[in-house]
């Protein structure tokens, strides 16, 4: 195996000489557990953990490494264990509001290709969660693709209900599949290709591990028995990283309860894309679309050329990311100014 193998691609290679430093090599993050990192490169993994220059100036959780990040380490006690000294830039990155009342981001994984955002057809299925996945992944410029699973439990009219529902709001790629029957597996395996990380994004239950189970050919992962309502149950407690046979590599994430969104402007208009369209035409450039005379998307929603249903998600989410983003940059500004006051303190007692 070599680092290629691993998605060190060219884009990676051209800041190698910036980021290489005597006596290490690159590695890619592989696991994340609670503050603990374990690091993958051509030859084995093994755990590491953060120098403390390197943990001295990371500024924020988003900050610290993630799976799929792309890393600077030393090794020693014979290559069983290793430092990492410095983290590479993301090319693609999934994350999300942290969860709670602490207004800041918690990286979901870096260096992505394709997300699977994974809905069961049963319980699970939510629209409006889909649509806070998708903006996820046009945040980070990461392609989506929506995997449904458990088509064993509904009828094919259903099932065909369902697709209808995702296609009036996304152009992505759906797969219907189940992990009972196998249906569905087959196209799903053919998205795979040897060099490319996928990671996959859904609630607890939906299938996830089991998917990962089914495409490595054994039980590498634990998971549940189905709960009384027909839905699996949350067993995956870590983010990690597994290279497949034919060369694919997986992340998978434990459930998401919160789904928070900061910051994500641009991932909304990406993800919202005949609103912009729409928006355009409005008589206000600053329209916010709810008020304002003129308002061409609100126009659309009165004359049914779009839902009631799509345009509410919409301003939710595009208030919602405003809102929390205006709430990260004062606590930044706070936290850099309390930082200035503390160096100037050292300064006057050194003094």
């Amino acid at each position: 195996m070599k680092l290629r193998d691993l998605g060190f691609d060219q884009w990676f290679e051209a800041q190698a000489p910036e980021f290489g430093q005597e006596g290490c090599g690159f590695a890619r993050i592989s696991a994340v557990d609670r503050g603990s990192y374990r690091i993958k490169n051509e030859y084995r993994e093994v755990p590491a953990e953060l120098t403390g220059k390197l943990s001295y100036h990371i500024e924020s959780p988003v900050g610290l490494p993630c799976v799929g990040d792309w890393v600077t380490a030393q090794y020693y006690n014979d290559d069983t264990e290793a430092i990492i000294h410095r983290i590479f830039p993301r090319k693609t990155f999934l994350r999300r509001k942290a969860a709670g009342e602490n207004v800041d981001y918690q990286m979901i994984a870096a260096n992505i290709d394709t997300a699977f955002i994974v809905q069961s057809c049963h319980f699970d299925f939510n629209p409006h969660r889909l649509d806070r996945y998708l903006v996820m992944a046009a945040d980070g410029h990461v392609e989506p693709i929506i995997i449904l699973t458990k088509t064993d439990l509904i009828t094919q009219d259903e099932l065909d209900q369902k697709r209808a529902i995702i296609g009036s709001a996304t152009k992505a790629r759906v797969i219907a599949l189940s992990n009972v029957t196998g249906i569905g597996l087959d196209e799903f395996q053919q998205t795979l290709s040897p060099g490319k990380t996928y990671c996959l994004l859904g609630s607890s239950g939906v299938g996830k591990t089991t998917l990962i189970n089914r495409l490595i050919g054994n039980e590498a992962f634990a998971t549940k028995a189905v709960s009384g309502t027909g839905e699996g149950t949350h067993t995956t407690s870590r983010r990690q990283l597994v290279v497949l046979d034919q060369g694919a590599m997986l992340i998978d994430t434990p459930g998401m309860r919160e789904l928070g969104i900061v910051g994500a402007g641009d991932g909304i208009d990406t993800g919202f894309e005949e609103f912009i369209a729409l928006a355009a035409q409005c008589r206000y450039t600053n329209c916010s679309h709810e008020h304002e005379p003129g308002c061409a998307v609100r126009a659309a929603v009165e004359n049914g050329e779009l839902s009631e249903d799509r345009y509410s998600s919409y301003i939710k989410l595009k208030k919602e990311s405003d809102h929390y983003e205006m709430s990260y940059l004062d606590r930044r500004k706070k936290d850099k100014a309390f930082g200035k006051f503390i160096k100037s303190v050292k300064k006057q007692m050194k003094g």
